[in-house]
């Protein structure tokens, strides 16, 4: 089962972020992050580092992460359609399809929209 690992919001550019174990995620993004290219910033565990900003570090592996375009991610309550890879960075961007709440250690799961729309 692949989980959150990791939750992180960057209110202001260039400085540190703040690591947290709990994130309300609305249209805009996880709440206290600043607005940027994409909603939420997506990276796998294996990828993440202090110079990688990213909101959600995930236990997908990375081949899987990038290769979940045009997917949608599930994280505890939030689902997120993923729209692209970050340009500069890895990881994945994505838009909020269904706002909600995301813990550390919340349950990831990766389907097509058609599988979430028949509820499968």
């Amino acid at each position: 089962m692949a989980e959150v690992t990791e939750l992180h919001v960057y209110p202001v550019s260039g400085q540190p972020g703040r690591e947290l174990e709990e994130a309300a995620v609305d249209t805009e993004g996880l709440a206290g992050d600043r607005r940027k290219k994409a909603a939420v910033h997506i990276v796998a565990a294996e990828e993440s580092s202090p110079s990688v900003r990213a909101n959600l570090v995930v236990s997908l592996p990375r081949g899987e992460l990038a290769d979940s375009i045009g997917a949608v991610l599930v994280a505890g309550g939030v689902e997120l359609d993923v729209t692209g890879t970050a340009r500069d960075c890895p990881g994945v961007y994505a838009a909020v399809r269904r706002p909600g709440t995301v813990r550390v250690g919340d349950e990831v799961t990766l389907t097509t929209p058609e599988g979430v729309l028949d509820g499968g």
